[in-house]
């Protein structure tokens, strides 16, 4: 009997933990979106900017050149 009740319990904090986290978090994520992503696209939609590249270059293909010849190589070495 005591074994039920310990279980029950156990149960029972299991399932509170999981229903508040899923208030919370939906609580701040909600937040999260309203404040930082929304008017972050907003804002980068009014200047043009596109924070991934889907148009295809001329050869057909999505990478980029990205001119490493141009540095030093000692400059390689210690990049940090």
């Amino acid at each position: 009997m005591i074994y039920n009740f310990f279980n029950g319990f156990k149960k029972g904090f299991t399932e509170f933990g999981h229903n508040i986290s899923l208030i919370v978090n939906t609580i701040l994520l909600l937040f999260v979106y309203i404040f930082g992503v929304g008017p972050t696209s907003v804002f980068a939609k009014i200047v043009g900017k596109h924070f991934l590249e889907k148009k295809l270059n001329k050869n057909d293909t999505y990478w980029n050149d990205l001119d490493l010849g141009k540095k030093d190589v000692e400059d390689y070495y210690r990049q940090f």
